[in-house]
């Protein structure tokens, strides 16, 4: 029998990165305007719920980092799922500006993980600072309506996604070979 421990933060980069490519494919405009009605299900069931799950599995290994960041982000990605559905419906309307005071926030929030990431390997480092920026631009090309900056900010938003897909590919790969195949790199601090 293994005494090896289950590690969920692959999991919960893999639904990150795989929600936040679609969301960013679709921004950029190389996913159609139309398979938008596709990233709802997914922000729901993989980058919500999943995450979320991932964030609880981390309390309960006492990873205050993993739990206060995968439940938090498990939450973003159901609040987007649920502003564009509620905005479907018209039970309420959204203001876009609005919206992008509201990703100024998450890049604050980010902000703050990203300097507790600081003692984190390099590539959990890379994906919070990257995300930082991603939020901080999303939030000023909604506040401001200049096409160019939200593209930046898919742009960045789509490196954050490939950080991320990394992180999880390395983390499972190593495990499952039982060492250092694919490198995380040393923290900052």
């Amino acid at each position: 029998m293994s005494t090896k421990t289950l590690n969920p933060a692959p999991l919960g980069l893999a639904a990150f990165a795989m929600t936040t490519t679609a969301l960013s494919l679709f921004t950029l405009g190389i996913l159609p305007a139309a398979s938008a009605s596709v990233v709802v299900p997914l922000a729901l069931a993989y980058g919500g719920i999943i995450q979320v799950i991932v964030g609880w599995w981390e309390a309960k290994s006492n990873n205050t980092f993993g739990f206060v960041a995968f439940s938090s982000y498990g939450a973003f990605w159901l609040y987007v799922a649920f502003l564009k559905i509620f905005s479907t419906l018209h039970i309420i309307s959204v203001d876009v500006p609005t919206q992008g005071a509201v990703l100024l926030l998450w890049g604050f929030f980010t902000f703050y993980l990203w300097i507790a990431a600081l003692k984190l390997n390099l590539t959990t480092n890379m994906i919070f600072l990257l995300l930082t920026l991603a939020f901080v631009v999303l939030g000023l090309g909604d506040i401001t309506g200049i096409p160019t900056v939200q593209m930046a900010g898919g742009i960045l938003a789509l490196l954050t996604a490939f950080a991320a897909w990394y992180g999880s590919l390395a983390v499972v790969i190593n495990d499952t070979f039982g060492k250092a195949v694919l490198p995380l790199g040393k923290p900052l601090k």
